[in-house]
């Protein structure tokens, strides 16, 4: 399990410093699961269980994670009040985007099926 953590760790290290080091838009964490999904690509086989179990036992807690999210809700409270129309839009906008452009996605890279 330490041997996984720090695995985890690693790859968000590395995320974090390509990040800064390339100033990229995209935030480290998510530029680590990138390293960590191309370096078990590379392994070619199947993931090892202490990485599945680790991130099991962290999925599992995952709620945690919408604490911050919440507060800073609570805190952005009248922000929220005066500006709700645009952040209303914003949200409905970026979502229909984000569910047309999966959609796209999902047709250009599933195989056709012969009627």
């Amino acid at each position: 399990m330490i041997g996984a953590i720090t695995a985890l760790l690693v790859c968000q290290l590395a995320g974090e410093v390509a990040t800064r080091a390339l100033h990229l838009p995209v935030p480290g964490p998510v530029v680590g699961m990138v390293i960590l999904f191309l370096a078990l690509l590379a392994r070619r086989g199947p993931v090892p269980a202490p990485l599945g179990e680790t991130a099991d036992g962290l999925l599992g807690h995952l709620g945690l994670l919408f604490v911050p999210a919440g507060v800073g809700v609570v805190l952005f409270l009248p922000v929220l009040a005066r500006d709700w129309a645009p952040l209303s839009l914003a949200i409905l906008a970026g979502t229909l985007a984000a569910i047309a452009a999966t959609g796209r996605i999902a047709q250009a890279l599933l195989p056709k099926e012969d009627p």
